[in-house]
């Protein structure tokens, strides 16, 4: 697969809503070019992991970077250490997405918070291709990136997340398509038809009396906590 250089350059923001709000030490798994520590407290100290040429982007800016798969680096990462672990649309590139969500507490303190997000499977227009056109596309981003290993659901990922023992502080849906700008000139028949993909998408939603509201997400971004039970 070619890289693609944006794809490593997102600040992020639309995940800074669920970060906690004291935290000094933290990791931030597959950082890409480290752009994400604009949204941290400024006097945090921040690791990050990346197996990508980004990393040598990163290593200017972080305090620390090692290059290479979270799975590979685990032993080089300091335990109960870090009291924020940041996971931007990572766990679903994971092979054993169970064996991270279990072997990553040993890294966090035992107040310490997991902070991500996680692609949406059940994204309207995924729902279209798969049961109108009848077809799975993978692409180079997107819910169905060519590298993505493992597919979520928000109930599929809440369950995920009660099975490892996490308590979860917030989840909700991120980069809704009922809130996406529109093309600027009303003219333009892609406004015209950005206009419509809304109404229908909305009009889906009121029918079911809000059961496919879940649907509007891109992803699922998440805060969450280990139970005192599982600290170490």
């Amino acid at each position: 697969m070619l890289e693609q250089p944006q794809y490593y350059q997102f600040t992020r923001s639309d995940v800074s809503e669920f970060l906690p709000t004291h935290y000094e030490k933290v990791l931030d798994i597959g950082c890409g070019e480290g752009h994400f520590k604009r949204n941290l407290n400024e006097s945090c100290e921040v690791w990050g992991v990346e197996p990508s040429n980004a990393a040598n982007v990163a290593s200017k800016s972080l305090h620390k970077v090692l290059n290479g798969y979270y799975e590979d680096v685990y032993d080089e990462l300091p335990d109960n250490y870090f009291d924020l672990v940041v996971c931007n649309d990572v766990i679903e590139h994971m092979s054993d997405h169970d064996k991270f969500l279990k072997s990553i507490q040993k890294k966090i303190t035992a107040n310490g918070c997991l902070v991500g997000s996680i692609p949406n499977v059940r994204y309207i227009y995924n729902l279209y291709e798969l049961m109108i056109n009848k077809e799975w596309f993978y692409e180079n981003s997107g819910v169905l990136d060519r590298t993505h290993l493992r597919f979520f659901t928000e109930n599929s990922l809440t369950r995920t997340l009660n099975e490892h023992g996490y308590l979860i502080e917030k989840l909700h849906g991120i980069n809704s398509e009922l809130t996406k700008p529109l093309p600027f000139n009303i003219k333009n028949h892609k406004y015209l038809k950005a206009v419509l993909k809304r109404s229908i998408l909305f009009f889906v939603i009121v029918v079911t009396f809000g059961f496919w509201n879940d649907v509007q997400y891109l992803q699922f971004a998440f805060r969450i906590k280990k139970h005192k039970s599982i600290s170490r």
